[in-house]
């Protein structure tokens, strides 16, 4: 009997990893898209200011950093208001595993010039960061807020 069991544990670790796969598959595919939706939306703006004085191009460029330069996430996609207001920046969590995805409101981020690079500090911390609602990933550059899952789950 116990060979059996034994004999069913690789497969049953094979359907395990299989499942894996297939959400971490999910998971690229979305990140895929809203980077290609982000580089077009950049592309189109152009130089216009998005803002905080900034075109889309450089925002997507930025990374989210804390007061003290500790840095939080990577801005992935600008997010827009139906009349094409920045609301907010869709932002990936550092360390987040799987990866989550949250919507920082623009109000409040400053940016920063660290040589060549530009940052946006943001007042908020890691742990208010975290407790931020997952990103909507459904609607890419649509809604400033989001209460759906993230790609990875």
């Amino acid at each position: 009997m116990k060979l059996v069991t034994y004999a069913a544990l690789p497969f049953a670790l094979a359907a395990l990893a299989a499942c894996d796969s297939q959400a971490e598959r999910e998971a690229d595919r979305v990140e895929d898209q809203v980077e290609q939706q982000a580089e077009t939306s950049a592309a189109a703006a152009g130089n216009a200011v998005a803002a905080l004085g900034l075109t889309e191009a450089q925002l997507l460029e930025a990374d989210l950093v804390a007061e003290d330069g500790t840095d939080l996430g990577d801005v992935e996609q600008v997010r827009r208001d139906s009349a094409g207001t920045v609301e907010g920046l869709l932002v990936e969590i550092e360390d987040s595993n799987p990866e989550r995805y949250v919507v920082v409101p623009i109000d409040g981020l400053t940016p920063k010039t660290v040589g060549d690079d530009v940052d946006l500090s943001t007042t908020m911390t890691a742990a208010e960061l975290a407790d931020l609602p997952d990103a909507d990933m459904g609607q890419p550059g649509a809604a400033a807020t989001g209460t759906a899952t993230t790609p990875a789950q």
